[in-house]
């Protein structure tokens, strides 16, 4: 049987820190060939013209949360994943804080059946480590799942992993990575009640970054770098928020060679804390979006490779839930719709080059989880492609927002950028804004 096969032309493609001007043959999911000039061979070629337009690797992003199974009055993996795509993001890897949590390989089974029936990306999903499930963490297939996922800050149920001799065994004896959510949860109950006694539940939100504080996230994520250090452990530390910790990982390696490697999200990148006073609980994340100063190192530990990847921590609440007191709004907002044209409106101001974004949203991820034939436009990968119009100027309404919640903390931003195409699998998914009706999404799998 002839597999199908597509043709685009004319694109200024972004990959491997070029950006050059050429044709992109997919034949079935996978690229065939790219060259400065193809030429279809039979009349059955479909072509695509991108003739002005970007064409970028799919977007793989590390850490979200679709809510399902459990919380699905939030999101859903069929949401979640629709609004990803219309946002560049081909693949992604999710949290296993749902309820039921992640915690089990049974209940890890039971997210990949959804996702293989629902999701419109790629898909993977972390396993959950607790004080008590060794035994059950040491049976994950490493080569078909991304990673585990420590808490060390608070979190939801049981997830807090809390307990030094566990966390010790689980760093010494998990040979896969471990990723990890770095606040100290004593730092962060102390700072609490002392501003409960002050302002009872109401508490402004300004003082959110000095309730969730520096030191907290100092203090959890250097003990975390210590441990894995001491056992050899390769650790990922997810979201940093302040320019301290950035202090705590080197450029001086290549990323392939890291053991102990740093994410940070597009809401520390491009919210301060002098934007609680507007956004108010809508900017409420874990960590806390704190000063001018820490977005400033933030930016230039990304820039220099200290930091590695660029991640959304998608994680949906209700307008509802989002709209109550500080001490009962729940922290985290949808952001997998809008990540790529934020970070491609800091290009437009001058603060990251295409490369780099793509260097930071494509390949490191691939590189970091060793995910197989992905994050690069190279032959003999999956052809999960991103067509960007850099001069497109649109404006986020209410009406134009996929995530199930129905909100964005980018409400009324309008970015110069707009994704109008996806490829995924070789298959073109999402179309001039619209949706193609095409199930291609695959789990991801992992050269491990």
């Amino acid at each position: 049987m002839q597999l199908k096969q597509v043709l685009i032309k004319n694109a200024k493609i972004v990959n491997e820190g070029e950006i050059f001007e050429g044709d992109i043959l997919i034949e079935g999911e996978f690229i065939k060939e790219v060259g400065e000039s193809i030429s279809a061979k039979s009349s059955e070629v479909q072509v695509f013209d991108a003739e002005g337009k970007y064409v970028l690797p799919g977007i793989i992003d590390d850490q979200v949360h679709f809510r399902e199974p459990g919380l699905t009055q939030k999101a859903n993996i069929a949401t979640e994943s629709k609004a990803a795509i219309a946002g560049g993001i081909t693949s992604f890897i999710e949290m296993p804080n749902t309820i039921p949590q992640t915690t089990t390989i049974e209940k890890l089974d039971e997210k990949f059946a959804i996702a293989a029936e629902t999701s419109h990306a790629n898909y993977s999903f972390m396993f959950g480590g607790t004080n008590d499930n060794l035994e059950e963490i040491l049976k994950v297939d490493t080569k078909n799942v991304a990673a585990l996922k420590l808490f060390l800050g608070s979190s939801t149920g049981n997830m807090l992993v809390d307990n030094p001799k566990v966390l010790e065994e689980i760093f010494s004896k998990v040979n896969m990575l471990i990723a990890v959510h770095c606040e100290d949860e004593q730092t962060i109950k102390t700072n609490l009640e002392a501003f409960k006694e002050k302002y009872g539940e109401d508490i402004p939100i300004k003082y959110h970054p000095e309730i969730r504080s520096e030191e907290a996230c100092y203090l959890s994520s250097s003990t975390a770098i210590e441990l894995a250090k001491k056992t050899g452990a390769r650790l990922h530390v997810f979201h940093l928020s302040t320019g301290k910790e950035t202090k705590l990982f080197t450029n001086k390696i290549p990323l392939k060679d890291k053991k102990i490697t740093a994410e940070v999200c597009i809401h520390h990148l491009w919210f301060t804390d002098a934007d609680y006073e507007k956004k108010g609980t809508f900017i409420k994340w874990n960590p806390a979006v704190k000063t001018a100063k820490d977005q400033d190192q933030l930016w230039e530990a990304l820039l220099d490779g200290r930091i590695d990847v660029v991640a959304t921590d998608h994680a949906p609440h209700t307008l509802e839930e989002k709209q109550n007191i500080y001490t009962k709004a729940p922290s985290g907002g949808p952001l997998v719709q809008h990540a790529l044209p934020a970070m491609l409106e800091m290009h437009h101001r001058g603060k990251i080059s295409l490369e780099k974004v793509v260097e930071k949203m494509c390949h490191n991820p691939a590189i970091l989880f060793q995910v197989e034939k992905r994050g690069f436009i190279k032959v003999g990968h999956y052809a999960d492609l991103v067509v960007v119009d850099l001069n497109n100027p649109w404006t986020v309404t209410k009406e134009n927002i996929l995530y199930k919640c129905q909100w964005s903390p980018f409400e009324g931003t309008t970015f110069k950028s707009r994704i109008t195409d996806t490829f995924l699998n070789g298959e073109l998914v999402y179309h001039n804004f619209k949706f193609n009706n095409v199930k291609a999404a695959k789990r991801l799998t992992f050269n491990r």
